[in-house]
């Protein structure tokens, strides 16, 4: 079990706990995190899970898919670092990650 913190576009920060193996949007829906709908059930057909990665921590997310892709190019707020958290599964490596929330989701 590790940490991550969500960081929400006003700077709120909510450090939730994590088992490895579960996705970044379901992560985040159990704990209630604003700004965080996954409306697709993690389907990768919604946007409702957009998360910028902290630079640093990019590396370990992995590489977006082209389905993630062609969601991800349909976001006005998307960044470098952008990832749908639903595409993400948390890992051990993971525990201490920041992640950010855009304005508005999809």
């Amino acid at each position: 079990m590790g940490k991550i913190r969500f960081v929400t576009h006003d700077q709120t920060e909510h450090v939730v706990e994590f088992d490895t193996g579960t996705s970044l949007m379901q992560i985040a829906v159990d704990n209630a995190i604003p700004g965080v709908d996954g409306d697709c059930g993690g389907e990768c057909a919604c946007g409702t899970c957009h998360l910028i990665v902290a630079p640093e921590w990019f590396e370990i997310t992995g590489t977006p898919g082209d389905h993630e892709e062609q969601m991800l190019s349909m976001t006005p707020e998307r960044a470098p670092t952008s990832r749908l958290g639903c595409q993400v599964r948390a890992t051990e490596a993971m525990d201490g990650m920041t992640v950010r929330l855009p304005e508005f989701q999809m």
